[in-house]
């Protein structure tokens, strides 16, 4: 898969001419050099791009040309990447649990920034990578709704144990900081308030001065036409519950959005395989490719339907029970997805808000999952 070097004017342009029988994602720098410029303008801190959530050597330099200076790594391989593209970048190796081999790597990368969430992946730390200039930034977590993904299954110390993982990380003489992830897709502004607060707590509790606050990941990108995400709130309520919690101790604000980065500069474009008995739905995607999160965090209902004409379908909606192209039953979108009634075999369907977990996701499982990118002016059909 790679990047066209040809820039249309909108995906349905590329459509009229191409034709594709095969997925195509459809890229707009303008879309994420804006997302990127409104983080940069409202966020009350140094902004972090997640690279996890869509790795792209596009998305990064896009990123990187509108002001991002900070990257948030979870693997050797996405380290690489960013000392390659953008090499001056300050990277925070965020990932709580690494094996010895990833902390060298590191070290050797020269990463000054690390996460951890537990006595065990702190002792690692403390053992093999050098104190001076080095932040080590402890994972909490608190039991927070508002969120479509709970990331605090798998990440995250208590706050009790948070309290004496802050004590171990300043008396060995590290940068102490603090972290939290409030969920992916959190469209509730309180969550961050919460878990500033608590954060004060900890740092009181601890008697630890800390350096920096990381509010995490979690805001969300345009995946439901009725929610629009309201992100300036989100940076209102952070700045003004640090500076209640913490008063004059305010530490540094740091963000790392993911999703809301990249999410809404892609636009997903599957063809209709074949409406079965003109009832199921069978696209050339599905969840073991661009859609693999759907059936996890739910269904993006942001779609248009086109002609291979390039005209819009108009039809009444009504609801589809929709399939993958695999030879595998779990191959289902979830629920039901509401299309046009005048739909036909041959039709593409335009999926807006796909570039994050998409093309990082997306298998050949079955033969399938050839994906092609193409550069467009706008996502507007």
């Amino acid at each position: 898969m790679g990047l066209s070097r040809t820039i249309w004017n909108n995906p349905t342009e590329f459509i009229r001419l191409h034709q594709p029988e095969n997925p195509v994602l459809f890229f707009a720098p303008t879309v994420a050099q804006a997302a990127a410029r409104r983080f940069i303008t409202g966020f009350p801190g140094l902004v972090t791009y997640a690279v996890k959530s869509n790795p792209g050597e596009e998305m990064i330099s896009n990123l990187a040309t509108a002001g991002i200076t900070g990257f948030d790594c979870a693997s050797p391989f996405e380290i690489d990447l960013i000392r390659r593209l953008v090499p001056e970048a300050a990277i925070h190796y965020h990932n709580p649990v690494r094996s010895l081999a990833e902390i060298a790597h590191a070290v050797s990368h020269e990463v000054k920034s690390y996460s951890v969430d537990s006595a065990s992946e702190l002792a690692k730390l403390i053992a093999h990578v050098p104190a001076e200039g080095c932040e080590i930034s402890v994972r909490f977590k608190l039991p927070v709704g508002g969120a479509a993904y709970n990331f605090g299954a798998k990440f995250g110390a208590t706050a009790e144990l948070a309290v004496e993982l802050l004590k171990t990380v300043a008396e060995a003489g590290f940068t102490p900081s603090l972290t939290f992830h409030p969920g992916t897709q959190c469209t509730d502004p309180a969550a961050w308030e919460t878990y500033i607060r608590k954060a004060a707590w900890i740092v009181a509790e601890a008697g630890v001065r800390i350096s920096r606050l990381n509010v995490g990941g979690g805001f969300p990108n345009h995946r439901l036409e009725a929610v629009v995400p309201e992100l300036e709130s989100i940076f209102d309520v952070i700045g003004r519950t640090a500076d209640e919690a913490f008063g004059a101790d305010k530490p540094v604000l740091v963000c790392e959005p993911g999703r809301a980065l990249c999410g809404d500069a892609f636009t997903l474009m599957a063809r209709i395989k074949a409406i079965r008995d003109g009832e199921h739905v069978f696209l050339n995607d599905g969840i073991y490719g661009m859609l693999n999160e759907m059936p996890q965090i739910g269904m993006i209902d942001r779609l248009q339907v086109l002609s291979p004409a390039g005209e819009l379908r108009h039809g009444e909606v009504q609801p589809r029970i929709a399939f993958g192209p695999t030879c595998d039953s779990v191959d289902r979108l979830p629920g039901e997805i509401l299309m046009p009634a005048d739909i036909e075999e041959g039709d593409y369907v335009a999926w807006h808000g796909m570039g994050s977990y998409s093309v990082v996701t997306n298998s050949r499982f079955n033969g399938f999952g050839e994906l092609q990118m193409a550069t467009v002016l706008t996502q507007k059909l």
